[in-house]
C-alpha cells in the first residue's frame, strides 16, 4: 500500500479486515502462506462497454475498468416493432460478465434515440409500448443487467420538441400527460414489477436547480430511486475541482449515492464557449493532439481525484473508451483511432490499477489461521496450497471468511 493510498484522503474508501482462511474441511489454515490479490473495485470503475467494432479492443479495456454501461437505445434496439436485438446484446453482455464486469442498462426510458414507430401510435398505444419495453428489457436481463438509468434527462423531457415531419414525440407526450414526477413513478413501477432488486437511476445532464427540483419532488412523491446519475461531457473545458466539489455537495444532500454517468474530457481543440447546445458543434475533423493529450491526462487525474476522495460518490462512468466511436466525433476518449492509448488511459490506469489496487502479496496467517487486510474495498482471490477462492471486503467489514474450496 502506498503513502497516497492509506491517506485519510481516502480512508473512507478501504476495507480494513480480519480473513479467517479455512480449508475444504472448515478447518484454519494455520501459520500458512497465502496470496491475496484485487480483483475489483467495490466503487464502481466504468465506462462504456466495449466490444462494438472500433470501441477499443476488450483487453485494454478489462486493464483499466470493471463496469460496463451497455447501450439499450430503444431506436436501436428495437428498430422494428416487435423485433429487438435481444439475442446479440444478451451474448454481448453475458461475454462481459464471464470477465467479472459489473453491467448497466442505457437509458430504459428517454424521448432522444427511440424508435421512430412509436411517435405515430395513438398515445394509448404508445404507452402500452412503452411499459412493454421497460418490463421486457428489465425482465429479460435481470440477473445480468441490474442496474439501470430508468428515465434520462427528464428535466427537459416535457418541453423537448425537435422532431421531424412535424410527428410530435410520443416520450413528451407522455411526460406531459402525467407530469414527470408520475411519469417517473409509471417507469420505475414498470421495471420493479419484473425485476424488485434492480437498481434504478435517475439521470441527466442538467446540474442545476431544475434538476435539484425535480429529485426532491420525486422523492417528496415516495417513487423510489437508488441512485443520482450526474452527467458532465466537458468538451468545453474541465469544470475543475471546485465546481465539481460544488455539484457533488449539492445532489449529495438527498442521501442517495451519485453516479457520475457520463464523463469526459478532450485531448483535442475545446469546443467554443459560446456552444449552447453541444450537439450543434459539427465538424468534419477533430484531431487529438500532443498538448491536449498532455491536458486531459492531467483533468482525468484530478477529476477522478476530486470525485473518488467525496463520500457519497459511488461510480464514475467513462463515456466513450475511444476516439473512433466517440460522440460527436470528438477527441474524447482514452485510445487514439489507431487503438494506442492516450496518457489519460496510463495516468488513470496508475490510479485505479496502482494507487488505489492491491497487487497479489504474499503473506502468511497467523495461530488462529488469520491475515490482516487493508486496501480500498472490493473483491480479493486469496490462494494457499493450490486452493482458492473469492471474498468481498467492503468498507464496513470487519471480518470475513475465506474458504478455499476450489
Amino acid at each position: 500500500m502506498t503513502d497516497a493510498q492509506t491517506s485519510t484522503r481516502y480512508r473512507h474508501r478501504e476495507a480494513e479486515a480480519s480473513i479467517l482462511v479455512l480449508g475444504a474441511d472448515g478447518q484454519p489454515l494455520r501459520d500458512r502462506d497465502v496470496t491475496v490479490a484485487q480483483v475489483r473495485h467495490e466503487f464502481g470503475f466504468g465506462c462504456t462497454a466495449p466490444g462494438v467494432p472500433g470501441d477499443g479492443p476488450l483487453a485494454q479495456w478489462l486493464d483499466l475498468f470493471d463496469t460496463a454501461t451497455l447501450q439499450f437505445y430503444w431506436g436501436r434496439y428495437e428498430p422494428e416493432q416487435g423485433q429487438p436485438d435481444v439475442i446479440a446484446l444478451t451474448r454481448r453482455a453475458r461475454g462481459l460478465a464471464e470477465h467479472g464486469v459489473r453491467l448497466k442498462g442505457h437509458p430504459l426510458v428517454w424521448h432522444t434515440v427511440k424508435a421512430p414507430w412509436v411517435d405515430r401510435l395513438p398515445l394509448d398505444e404508445a404507452e402500452r409500448a412503452l411499459r412493454g419495453r421497460i418490463r421486457r428489457e428489465v425482465g429479460d436481463f435481470a440477473g445480468l443487467v441490474d442496474t439501470w438509468d430508468i428515465v434520462n434527462e427528464a428535466v427537459i423531457m416535457p418541453h423537448f420538441a425537435n422532431e421531424p415531419d412535424g410527428i410530435r414525440n410520443a416520450i413528451t407526450r407522455l411526460c406531459e400527460k402525467y407530469g414527470q414526477v408520475e411519469f417517473i413513478r409509471m417507469a420505475v413501477d414498470e421495471a420493479r414489477a419484473v425485476n424488485p432488486d434492480a437498481t434504478l437511476v435517475l439521470n441527466d445532464f442538467d446540474l442545476g436547480p431544475g434538476y435539484e427540483r425535480l429529485i426532491g419532488d420525486v422523492l417528496d412523491a415516495g417513487v423510489r430511486v437508488d441512485a443520482i446519475g450526474l452527467q458532465s461531457h466537458m468538451h468545453k473545458g474541465y469544470r475543475g475541482e471546485e465546481q465539481v466539489q460544488e455539484i457533488c455537495e449539492r445532489f449529495a444532500r438527498f442521501g442517495l449515492p451519485l453516479h457520475w454517468t457520463e464523463t469526459s474530457l478532450l485531448s483535442g481543440d475545446l469546443m467554443p464557449r459560446h456552444i449552447e447546445d453541444l450537439n450543434d458543434y459539427v465538424v468534419e475533423e477533430w484531431p487529438s493532439t500532443a498538448e491536449g493529450e498532455q491536458r486531459q491526462a492531467d483533468e482525468i487525474v484530478r477529476h477522478y481525484r476530486t470525485l473518488v476522495e467525496h463520500p457519497a460518490v459511488a461510480a464514475i462512468t467513462y463515456w466513450g473508451f475511444d476516439d473512433a466511436t466517440a460522440w460527436l466525433n470528438a477527441p474524447s476518449g482514452l485510445i487514439r483511432r489507431d487503438g494506442s492509448a492516450k496518457p489519460a488511459y496510463d495516468a488513470l490506469r496508475e490510479l485505479v490499477r496502482g494507487e488505489w489496487w492491491l497487487d497479489e502479496v504474499a503473506t502468511r496467517t497467523d495461530a488462529d489461521g488469520r491475515m490482516p487486510l487493508r486496501a480500498f474495498a472490493g473483491d480479493f482471490e486469496v490462494a494457499a496450497d493450490g486452493r482458492r477462492c473469492t471474498v468481498s471486503i467492503g468498507t464496513g467489514t470487519s471480518s470475513v471468511q475465506a474458504v478455499l474450496d476450489g
